[in-house]
This record gives C-alpha cells, structure tokens and sequence, in this order.
C-alpha cells in the first residue's frame, strides 16, 4: 500500500495524540498545582484565597481534586492550622521550581519590555508617587511607567507586576528583594486656619474640642498613648476613611486632625496648608519597600526605576 503525504500527517497526529494523552495522564491539574503553590507558601485557605481572588470554598476544593489526583494527602487540616504532608512538602519544592521555570522561559520570549509595571497602594499614588511622575517623565523619556493603584496585594508571576511599593516591615520571604524607601514616620496634621479658630491643643481636655480622622491604620490609640495620655478616644469626635488620602484631604479641609505618614503631607507643610500639631514623630516598625521579585532575568528598566524612586524623597 502506498502512503501519501495525507496519510503521513493522519497516521502523525494520530500518533501525537497518543504521546499526549500519555503525557497528561501523569500530571495533575495546571490549575490545581497552581494553588497548591500559593496554599503551600501560606499554610492558610484564607490567605490563598485573598491572593488568588476566589473563595476559601473554591481553593479547598481545588486541593481535594489535587489529592484525589494524586492519591495521596497533602495537608493535614485541624481547626487552628493547616501542616503540610512530608510528601507535599517535597512536592511544593519541585513545584515551586516548574513554575519558575516556566515564568523565566516566557519572559525570554519577550527581553524587550518597553515598560515596567508598578503596584502601589492608592494613598502611596495619590500623596507620593503623583507628584514627582512629572520629574520621572522627564528624566526617562521613553520609558513607559505603569501604575496599578490597588491596596491589594498583588502577585508577580500572575499578575504581570514587575515592581511593589508596600508597607511592611522585615523579614520577608527569600523570594524577593525588599530595599526600603522610607519609614513609616506619622505626624499629626491639621489646617492652620482651624487651629487658629479653635486653639492649639496643649493638653486632653482642648483636644476635645476637634475631630479626629481616622484612616484603616488606627494609630490613634498609639499616638495618643505618648501625646494625650489623659484623653478619652471613645468619647472624641471621629471621622473614618478606609484611605490615608482620604484622611489627609478632610484635613486640609479643616475638618479636624489627622495622622499621616511624614512623606505624604511635606508638600502640604511646605505650602501652609498643614501644619504639624507638635514636634512628635510616632515610630510604627513598618516603612515603604520596593518590593521584586528574586530572579535571573529582570526587566532591563526596573534598576532605573528602582534607583530614580530612591532618590526622589
């Protein structure tokens, strides 16, 4: 029987189909690996969950199908915490490395970004980072900077970030290189005019006559633990705003006093339309890092970044 170029790729793909089907039989879910990963690094469903952006019911799920898969248990679950297997902790090692194989092979693919891509908290955005993007454009004309201002924490491999800006303190995990750009200094804040109104809060009892604004980070207590020993928070005036910016722009308003990061209000300090409600500086532990990921191949912009955001304070 003579063979054509038609039979040749019929009886070809027929065996590729075989090889493949052979092939994927002995490996498990992609998706499934996947969040094993993230639960491995966590040791906790919630926190994979917030990472991955799904429910602690879905990333549970996708760990029994993974250990029905395999035929084997990977955690051991217990109402307060959640161990790895000695089997899954061999696994997740070799795991961990495909995928960093994977994501450095695909990054080859593409040596010539002509941008980098920057995650950010949006107060960070607002009061730090926006001002200072002109001085940027000008000093790197053609490069393109990408912000992505979200108070999530977002993932390097999945999400395309080539650079985080967070507040955090050490230690980090081995993965990544954190340099610190600048602590976290909080200063209270308030429009001169207001204080001029109402009088400048030497003790408790003149602090009762002004709103405190708040923000999601609460170091009121703290603060007035070393400014106001004697004042009663629960029976103050309060305003929340679940965003610094939010809390410094009421602020500026002169709707009350604030609590800030240093940083984020020199520019208002400079210009009068803040200022400092004494000389005390409360040190929270924690500071602003440049956060990326460790590996062999970084885009070729992210020092330059790295370094022009250093010495823009």
């Amino acid at each position: 029987m003579l063979s054509t170029p038609q039979t040749n790729d019929i009886i070809l793909y027929d065996q590729i189909e075989k090889l493949l089907a052979k092939f994927m039989r002995k490996l498990p879910s992609l998706k499934g690996l996947y969040v094993f990963e993230v639960v491995s690094r966590h040791l906790n469903f919630r926190l994979a969950a917030d990472e991955l952006g799904v429910t602690q019911a879905a990333v549970a799920q996708q760990i029994r199908g993974l250990e029905e898969e395999l035929g084997l248990k990977l955690f051991e679950r217990t109402p307060r915490k959640l161990t790895m297997t000695e089997s899954a902790y061999r696994y997740a090692i070799s795991v961990k490395q495909a995928f960093k194989i994977l994501e450095e092979a695909t990054e080859i693919l593409h040596p010539t970004q002509p941008y980098l891509t920057i995650s950010v908290p949006p107060s960070f955005a607002a009061k730090w980072l926006l001002p200072r993007l002109n001085e940027f454009a000008e000093t790197y004309p053609d490069l393109d900077l990408r912000v992505v201002a979200s108070p999530k924490v977002q993932n390097f491999g999945t999400d395309g970030i080539d650079l985080a800006i967070r507040l955090a303190a050490p230690p980090f995990e081995n993965s990544v290189n954190a340099d610190l750009l600048f602590e976290n200094q909080v200063v209270a804040v308030a429009n001169p005019l207001l204080i001029e109104k109402i009088g400048h809060p030497h003790d408790s009892k003149s602090l009762q006559s002004y709103t405190l604004i708040h923000d999601a980070h609460n170091f009121w207590p703290k603060y007035l633990q070393v400014a106001f020993p004697d004042h009663d928070l629960f029976n103050s005036k309060n305003i929340y705003f679940n965003q610094t910016s939010l809390a410094i722009d009421s602020a500026i308003a002169g709707q009350g006093i604030a609590l800030t990061c240093l940083n984020f209000v020199k520019d208002d300090l400079e210009a009068g339309r803040l200022i400092r409600l004494n000389s005390i500086t409360l040190d929270t532990g924690s500071g602003f890092y440049l956060i990326s990921p460790r590996k062999p191949h970084q885009p070729p912009s992210l020092p330059l970044v790295k370094s022009w955001l250093m010495n823009s304070q």
